[in-house]
């Protein structure tokens, strides 16, 4: 059987993180087509490499030892995009070479833009690159919002440069939803180049399951009401997001609820964050075990976003927690769910924001009835399954899985 080379910029487990939850649920999804060998960085915080050698074939994961001025040194010296010379290893790049000549494999499925750069122009089988949002689109924002303005300006235009070149060479470039295939096709010099495929992102609704986690008793012990936020907090939208909860909307909902609390719950909180842990409303926890339960606990869970890309996670866990959540429109991005049926949406504004939460807050049915929709919305619309299907016939492979022929042979 054809063998499969898989590249990630971080090992693909514990799933336990926006991006490893893709990744991993991809890595899955093409295991069950025919062996895999994965390529990839070893993670920050460590771990998963047990898990992955029980799903490839074959694998190598390096280290991420080059610091990052390092890297914007020789970004600076090659007039490349910081974000490709930071995940630069010519062991990773030597042994895509072998695995491609000893393994036979005939198709590359590479997620995320910063591994594309190991694809060799040589390769003749197809290749599959997942980009999940349009990175340059994000940097430009973090330009447009005065942060490192020329540095981020130039990853941008450097980094539009990378993802129209990959485009090209793919068979297949695949982005989390419409929204985003749309600005990608619309940033191309020639977009129909570029073979654009939506993959949106979907969701373990039996791990995250209002049945099968209890609320936290850290919550449900004090007075409420009670707000939470997950994610990584030190990916600078989480953290933008929370400190705007923190600084802008929380003194509107303690004017009316005094005993109200922002729950910050994700690892590796900046020192900004750390800095509002304690004060009144506010309690930052960092990393934990399992966020179920304090989402569980939660009246809502915000997400506003103000700089996004692709579909939240965060969102999605919450709906299939079944708990209503508070958004903003960059967080809906991807998610076809319907505003005061499944989630409430706001803009970014404090004060537009503190009315929807009273809204919620003051109908005591609302909060059960928008949960229970949202639920529902995540069952019919986002299995990882349903999600993953294209994914057979990107590669060049039958949809049918190993053990679906082998179950047929027999």
């Amino acid at each position: 059987m054809a063998g499969i080379l898989f590249l990630a910029h971080r090992v693909p487990f514990p799933p336990d993180r926006g991006d490893r939850i893709r990744s991993h649920h991809l890595l899955a999804a093409l295991a069950r087509l025919g062996p895999v060998h994965v390529g990839c960085f070893a993670n920050e915080d460590g771990g998963g490499d047990d898990a992955l050698d029980a799903l490839a074939a074959s694998s190598c994961i390096v280290p991420r030892a080059k610091p990052l001025p390092l890297a914007g040194v020789e970004a600076m010296v090659t007039g490349k995009p910081v974000s490709l010379t930071a995940f630069h290893s010519r062991r990773l790049a030597a042994w895509v070479r072998e695995t491609i000549a000893r393994e036979g494999i005939e198709a590359i499925v590479v997620f995320s833009g910063q591994m594309g750069q190991y694809v060799p122009a040589d390769f003749t089988g197809r290749v599959v690159i997942d980009l999940c949002d349009v990175d340059s689109a994000k940097f430009e924002s973090y330009a447009a919002a005065g942060e490192r303005v020329w540095l981020n300006a130039r990853e941008a235009r450097l980094l539009a440069a990378e993802e129209e070149r990959l485009g090209r060479r793919a068979d297949a470039t695949i982005l989390i939803s419409k929204a985003e295939a749309a600005l990608y096709r619309s940033r191309l010099t020639s977009p129909d180049a570029a073979h654009v495929q939506v993959i949106g992102n979907g969701i373990d609704a039996g791990f995250f399951d209002p049945a099968a986690s209890a609320p936290h008793p850290a919550l449900t012990s004090g007075a409420g009401p009670h707000f939470t936020f997950t994610g990584q907090m030190d990916y600078r939208p989480n953290e933008q997001a929370a400190l705007w909860v923190i600084e802008a909307l929380m003194p509107l909902l303690r004017a009316k609820h005094p005993n109200a609390t922002f729950h910050v719950v994700g690892r590796n909180p900046t020192r900004a964050l750390m800095a509002h842990h304690g004060t009144p409303g506010v309690h930052v926890w960092g990393a934990v075990p399992d966020v179920r339960p304090f989402i569980a606990a939660a009246d809502a869970v915000l997400a506003p976003l103000l700089i996004a890309r692709g579909v939240q996670n965060k969102v999605l866990e919450a709906m299939a927690m079944a708990k209503p959540v508070v958004l903003t429109p960059d967080a809906a991005t991807g998610i076809a769910a319907e505003d005061g049926a499944h989630w409430l949406l706001s803009p970014p504004a404090p004060e537009a924001m503190a009315a929807r939460i009273a809204g919620l807050l003051e109908d005591a049915e609302a909060p059960v009835r928008i949960g229970a929709a949202a639920r529902r919305f995540v069952l019919e619309h986002h299995g990882w399954e349903a999600m993953m299907a294209p994914l057979a016939g990107l590669i060049g492979q039958p949809s049918q899985s190993r053990s679906e022929k082998a179950r047929h042979a027999a």
